[in-house]
């Protein structure tokens, strides 16, 4: 009985081990195009309603914009449910709260709906600008989803940017479980416009 103990607990030393190394590792640079105190990359998506959209069109307004893989991923609809609690504090300091995706996210826009939040979600269907903001993440949707939303996906990525268009925060996921915590862009907003 004693030596199955200490394999127990040799093993769970190791797994322990693995897993703080797992989550300890560098996390992925930050691309040149989006590194702080640079302007924010000139970039073209479409509304869910098929408009056009430019990123230049922000500038006069601070924004958080959010890149996140499609509504297939259970982090990223859990990330539009958390902003939901601290979006009145966000547009109360005048910013949009931009969500770029993939596809369409039905499902964050229900949640978003449920809330009676109203966060814009531009469309990179083609996965430009992704790859134009160096976030692609190749072969990461899972091949239950692949059909229908192709293999390639997003780097879930949090921008906080200034009315004159600079950016002031940016954040990649470490690993796609990660996300900034919504209390942080709050407080990088509240720096980014001087309160």
């Amino acid at each position: 009985m004693t030596d199955v103990w200490i394999w127990l607990i040799v093993a769970a030393l190791v797994v322990g081990i693995a897993y703080l190394l797992y989550r300890k590792r560098p996390s992925r640079p930050v691309p040149n195009v989006l590194r702080r105190g640079q302007p924010l990359p000139d970039f073209s998506a479409v509304d869910e309603q098929g408009k056009p959209v430019r990123s230049t069109d922000l500038k006069g307004t601070p924004a958080i914009i959010i890149f996140v893989r499609g509504n297939w991923c259970p982090f990223c609809s859990r990330q539009v449910k958390d902003l939901t609690a601290h979006y009145k504090d966000m547009v109360d300091l005048g910013a949009r709260l931009i969500f770029v995706t993939p596809k369409p996210q039905e499902t964050t826009r229900r949640v978003a709906e449920f809330f009676e939040v109203e966060f814009e979600f531009w469309l990179d269907e083609s996965l430009t600008v992704t790859r134009k903001l160096d976030l692609l993440m190749e072969a990461a949707v899972p091949e239950s989803y692949a059909r229908e939303y192709g293999a390639d996906t997003i780097w879930p990525t949090s921008l906080v940017v200034d009315a004159s268009g600079i950016i002031r925060f940016v954040e990649l996921s470490k690993q796609i479980i990660d996300r900034p915590e919504p209390k942080t862009l709050l407080r990088e907003l509240q720096k980014a416009i001087g309160n």
